[in-house]
């Protein structure tokens, strides 16, 4: 186990670490930003996560849906989602240029919705679907190997916001036409993950629900971590 006794860790940042069981004892953090897969935390005695759940919930009550195992919630949180992404984009076309600014070496917009198309095509297309087919070549998955560009994947492209948003409206096309015909029973049942070493490797004994809420979620947080950046780069413009 690390220990950092008396070190000055201003302005340091962690990125995708796991912080798990980790204690802050005796610290000062002030203008402090967590953000991640956050639960159990005790913040001086009070276990805080309840708290934090709740307010995102009421910030974002989309989130209700996606959690739900009733196909008709479940529906309409991807219908929200679509509808979300939407406006965003028409936000991102009104400043061009702007969906391939990058904050915070964080991905651009472009970027970002080139990981939904592949998010789709493995959580959704390979997992509750079942298909073998090749992903979609733009888009971009996992920066580890073997899977970063393989399966289809071609990261030389560079394709343009007109050319992302039509792949991407096809996708969601697809996923709410599935919705309006699934049952809880077929959410309910094992993932027809192909028995294969193709991302996600670790998809396999999944219930469809269970790969459905990994596109939903991606589809929610990615949105989130998109609009976040907007607002940065907006106000930089405005300075």
């Amino acid at each position: 186990m690390k220990r950092y006794i008396d070190e000055d860790l201003q302005g340091a940042e962690f990125r995708e670490c796991d912080l798990t069981g980790a204690r802050l004892i005796g610290v000062v953090m002030q203008d402090a930003v967590i953000d991640g897969l956050i639960t159990n935390l005790v913040v001086n005695g009070v276990e805080v996560t309840q708290y934090v759940e709740a307010e995102l919930d009421r910030r974002h009550p989309v989130r209700v849906l996606i959690r739900s195992e009733d196909p008709a919630d479940l529906r309409e949180a991807a219908r929200q989602l679509h509808a979300g992404w939407a406006a965003t984009i028409e936000r991102i076309r009104r400043t061009p240029g702007s969906e391939h600014r990058s904050v915070n070496d964080e991905w651009s917009a472009a970027q970002t919705l080139r990981h939904l198309i592949f998010v789709h095509d493995s959580w959704f297309r390979r997992c509750c679907l079942g298909t073998t087919e090749l992903f979609t070549p733009m888009g971009i998955g996992p920066a580890d190997e073997p899977y970063r560009e393989a399966h289809g994947l071609d990261l030389s492209l560079d394709p343009d916001l007109d050319e992302i948003v039509r792949e991407r409206a096809a996708q969601s096309a697809e996923l709410e036409a599935w919705l309006d015909e699934v049952t809880a029973v077929q959410l309910a049942a094992r993932a027809p993950v192909p028995d294969d070493d193709v991302w996600p490797p670790y998809a396999r004994g999944r219930l469809v629900r269970q790969c459905l809420g990994t596109v939903l979620n991606e589809t929610f947080e990615h949105h989130n971590f998109c609009v976040r950046d907007l607002d940065l780069i907006e106000a930089r413009g405005a300075e």
